[in-house]
């Protein structure tokens, strides 16, 4: 046996030996605190109390495969399973990116700008996890919001998670290269349409970790060096059209790109165009308004 005695005591010092290398002692005791609420529904007053409970070969072999998958730099979150994203509660897995901070930082900028309106449309292109929209509807009780992917996968992921959160968000395929219209909308229909789209040239992947690189899907990602802002102008061009007059875009962007996704918004027609930058300083998030 890889522990000592079959308790959660020895299971800590396993983690211990097998993590030291790759996380520091507070991640290692956070990550097997996670593992062990989840695989046994408790609180975290019980796991304070948890030391001496016995686990079965199954839970071994579950802690164990955890590890090993921890120890190939797999992201803890696929291990898990789950994530939290805006007080949600996500599923993912190796078909999504994992939500990252600055994009709850994009839908907290949209949620105070329509949290006191009624009846409004809007969709999240290239939606993912679906993180963006579900939590969009989790505080826009009334709007009406729909995700479009054009990974299949992906929309089975955003679909569990609308189940799971009993929120009515509608999730749908749609190659948003090739399309001329957002799916199942009309020209002036949408009060806003928000986008975190691939946009890691190909160029930028050796300064990646090789928990982003060899695990999250690079569909997600990347896009070719001679092109990188592809996605923005296609959803820009379809947006100028889709919006309402006054209507809003909301993306989020390259921390490098500011200047160049400004520049892209005011060609197409968007007025009122505002760069921000998230907790960390960096340039992140983009907003344009339709005249």
């Amino acid at each position: 046996m890889f522990v000592s005695t079959n308790t959660i005591k020895a299971l800590k010092s396993y983690f211990r030996n097998e993590l030291s290398e790759l996380f520091s002692a507070n991640e290692i005791n956070l990550i097997l605190k996670q593992l062990v609420l989840q695989r046994f529904n408790l609180s975290p007053s019980d796991f304070l109390l948890s030391d001496d409970r016995l686990l079965s070969e199954s839970d071994l072999l579950f802690f164990r495969s955890a590890v090993k998958r921890l120890q190939k730099n797999e992201p803890f979150q696929y291990v898990l399973g789950e994530t939290e994203f805006y007080g949600l509660v996500l599923q993912v897995d190796e078909r999504v990116l994992i939500p990252r901070p600055e994009t709850e930082e994009l839908v907290d900028w949209i949620v105070k700008i329509y949290k006191n309106n009624k009846d409004i449309r809007g969709i999240d292109v290239c939606t993912g996890s679906g993180c963006i929209a579900l939590a969009l509807k989790s505080m826009l009780k009334d709007a009406e919001i729909i995700g479009t992917d054009v990974s299949e996968g992906a929309l089975q992921v955003a679909k569990r998670n609308a189940d799971h959160l009993a929120l009515d968000v509608g999730f749908y395929q749609q190659d948003i290269l090739s399309a001329d219209s957002f799916h199942g909308t009309q020209s002036q229909s949408l009060d806003f349409v928000v986008s975190n789209p691939p946009y890691i040239p190909h160029s930028d992947k050796s300064e990646m970790l090789p928990n982003v690189l060899d695990f999250e899907p690079s569909i997600a990602l990347f896009v070719e060096n001679e092109d990188p802002l592809i996605f923005y102008k296609k959803i820009s061009d379809l947006s100028i059209i889709s919006l309402t007059p006054h209507g809003n875009l909301f993306f989020e962007i390259h921390e490098e790109m500011g200047g160049e996704m400004y520049n892209l918004l005011e060609s197409v027609g968007f007025i009122n165009i505002e760069l921000r930058k998230d907790l960390q300083g960096k340039v992140r998030m983009i907003k344009g308004q339709k005249p």
